[in-house]
Formats: C-alpha cells, structure tokens, sequence
C-alpha cells in the first residue's frame, strides 16, 4: 500500500489541531502557580454583623469556630486568620495578604471590641539558633548502638 503524504488541503487543518492541543495544555489546572486563601475566608459583610454586645454564639454562628483563642485576666480574644498564598508547582509558597480579624469579649461572653490586622501590622520574629551546651557526651544514634556492643 502506498504512503500518503499531507496534502496542502489537510495541512491547514492538522495545525489548526497542534496549535489547539498545545493551548489546551496552558490551562489553569496545569499552570505552575496556584493561588489559594488559608485558613478563614473573612468577608466583609461577616466583618459587618458582628457588633458591640453580642454574645459568643453569634459570633460563632456568623464566623465559626475560631482559629485561635486568648484569656487575659478576665477578657478573652477570638482570632480569625485569613491567608492569601501563591504556590508554585515546586512547593515555594509566597505569602501575598494576612488578615487576622481579632474579636475581644469581656467576662460574660459579649463583644466588647474588633480589630482587623494585615501583614503589615506583624513583627519578624527571630529564632534563636544557639544551643544550651550541655554536661557530658553528645552521642548519635550509631555511637548509642556501637557502644553498647
């Protein structure tokens, strides 16, 4: 059986095929950063309907469970954080917004103050990295096992 060869009515066609298979593959779902929200979505109507006086139920009916919690003396503070990522396909993730909506009760449950917080308002903590000497050998694992023997 004889080969056949592209003519020149059919070359039109098999590109229009290659340039749609190598569009499709520059969609989204493959694309090398993905960006996504951490933690809580606070949106500004949620924001809006908590109010001075109201109890620690609605709060949670209208926001959830919160993220983190703090009791200082007799006042307690619920804190919402919201996280706005970019992650590349490689696992470096890129923080792009912070927004910790702090929300203060007093000691019977009801909302005495908000506070809205952005990355801005952060401070860098920094990790010491000395370590305590300690009295006495330091031994790995394999020198544990070794002299046992």
């Amino acid at each position: 059986m004889p080969l056949r060869t592209v003519h020149g009515s059919l070359a039109p066609l098999a590109a229009a095929v290659v340039l749609a298979v190598a569009l499709g593959a520059c969609s989204s779902s493959t694309s090398l950063i993905n960006a996504r929200t951490q933690g809580y979505e606070i949106s500004d109507s949620a924001q809006a309907q908590i109010r001075n006086g109201q109890s620690q139920e609605l709060v949670t009916l209208v926001l959830g469970s919160p993220q983190s919690t703090n009791t200082f003396g007799d006042q307690t503070a619920w804190y919402y954080v919201e996280t706005k990522v970019r992650q590349t396909a490689f696992g470096l993730t890129m923080i792009d917004s912070r927004t910790v909506l702090a929300i203060y009760f007093d000691k019977n449950g009801k909302v005495v103050d908000k506070a809205v917080y952005s990355l801005k308002d952060g401070k860098t903590v920094t990790i010491e990295t000395r370590r305590t000497p300690s009295f006495g050998e330091d031994r790995t694992f394999i020198d544990q096992i070794l002299q046992s023997f």
